[in-house]
């Protein structure tokens, strides 16, 4: 996924280096047993701009 605002080759490049990274299921089960405890809380968007989602 490209990052907006990448303004340097070398962060350009550093940011492709993502895209050979391997997780293991442990890497992953690790990340949603962290993800699982954050209370997601309130709108994604404000109700003017919700109502343009999915046009």
């Amino acid at each position: 996924m490209p990052i907006p605002g990448t303004t340097k080759l070398h962060r350009l490049e550093e940011n492709l280096g993502a895209a050979v990274v391997t997780l293991s299921e442990a890497d992953l089960a690790a990340i949603a047993g962290v993800l699982a405890k954050v209370a997601v809380q309130g709108d994604r968007y404000p109700a003017h701009l919700q109502a343009r989602v999915g046009r």
